[in-house]
């Protein structure tokens, strides 16, 4: 089996940490994040800030990750923000409204938008439909 393309470090103070990933997370590393990520929980850390600058490539089981690890953290009483996402990961968190594990986003509002996309002028009811367009031209049926 290879090795997951993945490098963790793990710098803590007191009670934060500050934990900087390098390379993919996908299927085959997620694995060793949502490990990473647990072990501070039982370390007793409550603050947790992920680096994600050296990360290349970041698929939904990476997301999942993530998201695993911050209701766990949110139900210990601590936080944990991601910070300086790929574009992949940044648009996997926009689509699927995952914006507060962003830095300085909190729980319930929008994300900023990635890259050069221009931000809403009004926010949207995270109920609303949304109506059903044609993705095909001609007559496909």
């Amino acid at each position: 089996m290879p090795l997951p393309q993945l490098t963790v470090h793990r710098h803590d103070l007191r009670n934060r940490a500050l934990i900087t990933l390098a390379g993919e997370i996908d299927l085959e590393s997620a694995p060793l994040v949502r490990t990473e990520l647990a072990r501070c929980l039982s370390d007793g850390i409550r603050i947790v800030d992920v680096d994600l600058t050296p990360v290349t490539f970041c698929d939904c089981s990476g997301l999942n990750a993530f998201l695993y690890a911050s209701q766990r953290t949110t139900e210990a009483g601590g936080t944990l923000r991601l910070h300086h996402p790929p574009r992949t990961l940044s648009l996997i968190l926009d689509f699927t409204g995952c914006g507060f594990l962003l830095l300085g986003v909190p729980f319930g509002h929008p994300a900023p938008p990635p890259g050069d996309v221009p931000a809403p002028t009004a926010q949207a009811s995270p109920q609303r439909s949304v109506p059903l367009a044609a993705v095909l031209s001609g007559d496909v049926r």
